[in-house]
């Protein structure tokens, strides 16, 4: 077994690209290139294709690529377990979190985190409810900010409720109301997430009986406060994405009301490293202590 090769391949299929996995390793691309080809060699298959779009999984590359995974991630694991027996304080915690964690609680959390463990370094992932989950299924992140209940299997945490609003233009005809009314979603243009990441929106419609007249639907969470600040429809998004982005627009609490719950998911609670441990304590400690101060 060699791990300098699994290292080699997994960097290849996360940046999509023989001569980027190069300039990330520090080595040639026929260095990188000769390194895969060994290990399909000695694996008897073929990993990826190639073309000038860049590299992709072959199906068999696709079975394997989790077991490789499990393996770097288990040394790692090893590698902080040794180091915290021998006192030290070092290793990378792989963080997934969707953009209103990524933004309102994520750098406060790394800040007191590091205060303490200086030399923990972190590699941070972004994307939506649905990267996450499948960060967390592949093995490409140690801990992962999920809603609940959550479609993956994995020890989860609840961290903070979190209420969802309804948003519309500051001089819609409905923005003088106390509360809106779910029913009367199905009325308006509504501004949508992807379905596959619009689960607390979608649920609460449902819970309600309503259907949206969906007119426009994107991945970005502020591209839906930004569509909607310019007239183009109404939406439901959490409390949290709402910080500092309410100036334009009118945040009106739902009827009835609404909310999620946000948590955090390990995939491996009995194999955590000392790190994602520590992390999951200070991720706890730091949300309690920003409402309670709040």
């Amino acid at each position: 077994m060699n791990i300098n090769k699994y290292q080699t391949f997994l960097k290849v299929v996360e940046l999509g690209s023989l001569t980027r996995a190069a300039e990330a390793l520090g080595c040639t691309q026929s260095g990188v290139s000769h390194t895969v080809n060994s290990l399909e060699e000695e694996l008897g298959f073929t990993l990826l294709i190639r073309s000038r779009a860049g590299v992709r999984l072959t199906a068999e590359g696709e079975r394997v690529l989790p077991a490789m995974r499990s393996i770097l991630n288990g040394l790692s694991q090893l590698d902080q377990i040794v180091a915290a027996i021998r006192g030290l304080d070092t290793g990378v915690i792989r963080v997934g979190s969707f953009t209103s964690v990524a933004v309102r609680w994520l750098p406060g959390i790394i800040k007191v985190f590091q205060q303490d463990h200086p030399k923990i370094e972190f590699k941070l992932l972004n994307g939506d409810y649905h990267d996450v989950e499948r960060w967390l299924q592949d093995g490409s992140i140690d801990v992962g900010f999920v809603p609940l209940p959550a479609r993956v299997e994995c020890r989860t945490i609840p961290l903070r409720e979190d209420r969802l609003l309804a948003i519309l233009p500051r001089d819609h005809p409905k923005a003088k109301l106390d509360r809106f009314p779910l029913s009367e979603i199905g009325k308006e243009d509504f501004i949508s997430l992807l379905k596959n990441s619009d689960h607390d929106a979608r649920r609460a419609m449902e819970l309600a009986g309503v259907k949206p007249h969906i007119k426009f639907t994107t991945k970005d969470d502020y591209a839906i406060i930004a569509m909607v600040e310019n007239g183009l429809g109404v939406s439901i998004v959490p409390e949290l994405l709402l910080q500092g982005h309410s100036d334009n627009l009118r945040a009106m609490e739902l009827f009835p009301g609404a909310k999620r719950t946000i948590a955090l998911a390990v995939p491996d609670a009995a194999g955590m490293s000392p790190a994602v441990q520590a992390f999951v304590e200070y991720a706890k400690r730091w949300v309690n202590d920003y409402y309670s101060a709040s």
